[in-house]
């Protein structure tokens, strides 16, 4: 993949890939890496496998490596991709062992996606922060609690493990370590030729508005949901929440803080902010959205919203709305 020159002259890069990987998961990464040899020749890539076999992506598509992992030597960096499939795909005793193996031999290790798991279930995440794509990172936290797992994070380095949300994210990663090894401006020449932001505004939350707020389960969460829900401009008090859900204030405080992990009132607040997204991805202005679910002012709801979600409302809609160019 890269132009033959002394391997001494560069960092080795090893991937390891397994079936059903995701393709996007290792391309993206290696493309960053081989766009930065035409600054700075300073890379080797080395696709692998547990045992040398070629593997099947995700997509179907046979990918041929170059070596065993026992066979791979030393690296400067160790990759491993994600997959649709984990976190059972790493259940694999192999798998596990050549992840291990690898690890032994490289200065630093990181994971794009739900490779997460594959450092979690081999103890490399032990008692460290990560992250990993926005949909499994409860799953993550609930099977490894002494992770300290981020939810999101584009990216988390601890020490010199480092994980990656999903897909797009292994690029920031890649472009990340870039920097580290080469600096800024090499980086920076990195994302231009390849058509992406040095670095993103915000986390992982703008790219899953819909499922910001958790569901409510108890009839009391419930009763919250609905009242909001049904008129989200409508002034609501404490007093209101709970005289809807028939309970006591501090039964509902209560219930609510076990069930979703804030109070009521916090709750409501989540409410209007993923309300307000979906308003904005139909088109509403920034100040109808802010009225439609209750702000007394847009600056109120922009405040509100970078706090949440690390960007502006503005921000959020020309990024989510359409993929149509400006004519």
């Amino acid at each position: 993949m890269t132009p033959n020159v002394p391997v001494k002259s560069r960092r080795r890069i090893g991937i390891l890939l397994f079936d059903k990987v995701k393709m996007l998961d290792f391309v993206g990464p290696a493309e960053v890496f081989v766009e930065a040899n035409q600054r700075v020749d300073g890379y080797e890539l080395v696709l692998l496998s547990h045992n040398g076999a070629d593997i099947t992506s995700s997509m179907g598509v046979r990918v041929g490596v170059h070596a065993a992992a026992a066979d791979g030597g030393e690296f400067d960096t160790v990759i491993v991709p994600g997959s649709e499939f984990a976190p059972q795909v790493y259940d694999d005793p192999a798998v596990r062992d050549a992840i291990v193996l690898l690890a032994s031999r490289a200065r630093r290790v990181t994971s794009i996606c739900s490779g997460a798991f594959a450092l979690a279930a081999t103890g490399l995440l032990h008692g460290k922060s990560a992250t990993t794509h926005w949909k499994f990172a409860a799953h993550l936290a609930e099977l490894y609690p002494e992770i300290d797992v981020q939810p999101d994070s584009i990216f988390v380095r601890d020490g010199l493990t480092y994980t990656s949300a999903g897909v797009a994210a292994g690029i920031d990663l890649a472009l990340a370590l870039v920097e580290e090894d080469h600096g800024a401006d090499v980086a920076r020449s990195v994302a231009q030729l390849l058509l992406v932001y040095m670095q993103r505004s915000g986390g992982q939350s703008q790219f899953s508005a819909s499922l910001r707020a958790n569901a409510p389960r108890t009839p009391v969460a419930k009763a919250v949901a609905d009242y909001v829900s049904s008129d989200p401009s409508r002034p609501s008090t404490l007093r209101d929440l709970a005289a809807h859900a028939n309970v006591s204030t501090r039964h509902l405080t209560r219930v609510v803080r076990d069930e979703l992990g804030m109070s009521p009132l916090e709750y409501v607040n989540s409410m209007r902010l993923d309300l307000a997204t979906g308003y904005l991805e139909s088109g509403s202005s920034v100040a109808q959205s802010a009225t439609l679910v209750g702000y007394t002012s847009p600056v109120a709801f922009r405040r509100a919203f970078v706090a949440k979600l690390g960007i502006t409302p503005s921000q959020y809609q020309r990024r989510f709305q359409t993929t149509e160019q400006p004519g």
